[in-house]
């Protein structure tokens, strides 16, 4: 027979918590390490590579992330307990310390060790006990904030922006609103025809918009990198992911600076160049 409903309540005063499953604190560590390596202007494969992963985890990693590392890998203000601290909180309960003396070795505060003691504990087997990888979890599931994207919450004004960003701008008439000029700077083959951005806004020109269209409503206005933030990144839901093609670049993606710089070949290298091993003129 299974143990009955609410077992777990009753002996650790706590509600079951669905299992998240395999931690993922490991590998906070690599992930930055990941997009340190793309920044340097390695490519997605690459970078994996060099963390130690496998190849095809990469480019998911980048495009996931819509080509710009999550704020959430940033490194620790040292405010909150890391995960490295958790792990030393879980070796120094199990040789039996005392609160004060764990606080006392770590720097921290007793009332900050006793919380966490008391919050973050695994709750599964039907006591509590302190495991690191069970805090680090439950920490930051309590730090989420489920907050709703802004373009996804207000409709007319992700009317307002998606119709900007495809052109499709018409008056009480019913007539089409010309976009703004884009200028061209010249190229080799001359201006393409399926240049939609020639007809579209940018988001930086949709955002400074909004103040002059509504001046009296606060609930329309959005900022140029929400816009980008909304098409880059998976899982937002707010714009078309088609709506890409109408920037001014014409990515679904964005690319570090440093990759940027390294695109071209190079067709002279220093094994080709004569001038090291040319003898000098005489005099």
């Amino acid at each position: 027979m299974g143990r009955p409903e609410g077992w777990v309540a009753e002996r650790t005063g706590r509600a079951p918590m669905r299992s998240p499953g395999r931690p993922q604190v490991n590998q906070r560590q690599t992930r930055q390490a990941f997009w340190g390596h793309i920044a340097a202007g390695l490519s997605s494969e690459d970078a994996a590579q060099a963390c130690s992963v496998s190849e095809p985890l990469g480019p998911r990693w980048f495009r996931e992330a819509g080509g710009m590392p999550p704020i959430t890998l940033a490194p620790p203000s040292g405010r909150y307990l890391s995960f490295s601290e958790r792990e030393e909180i879980a070796l120094l309960r199990a040789q039996q310390c005392e609160v004060r003396e764990i606080a006392r070795q770590l720097g921290r505060a007793p009332s900050t060790i006793s919380r966490e003691l008391r919050r973050n504990a695994a709750t599964r087997g039907g006591t509590l006990q302190y495991r690191a990888t069970v805090a680090q979890w439950k920490a930051e599931r309590a730090a989420e904030r489920p907050k709703v994207v802004k373009l996804a919450q207000n409709k007319r004004l992700r009317a307002y922006v998606q119709e900007r960003l495809s052109g499709a701008v018409l008056d009480a008439q019913g007539k089409p609103i010309l976009g703004p000029n884009v200028p061209w700077k010249g190229r080799r083959h001359g201006r393409r025809a399926d240049r939609r951005w020639g007809t579209s806004w940018s988001p930086e020109q949709i955002s400074r918009r909004l103040r002059f269209d509504f001046p009296d409503d606060a609930s329309m206005r959005v900022s140029h990198e929400a816009i980008y933030q909304a098409l880059y990144v998976q899982g937002r839901g707010a714009l078309r992911r088609e709506l890409c093609a109408y920037l001014r670049t014409g990515r679904a993606l964005r690319v570090p600076r440093a990759r940027t710089r390294q695109r071209g070949k190079q067709f002279i290298t220093s094994e080709l160049m004569i001038s090291r091993k040319r003898p000098a003129i005489p005099s």
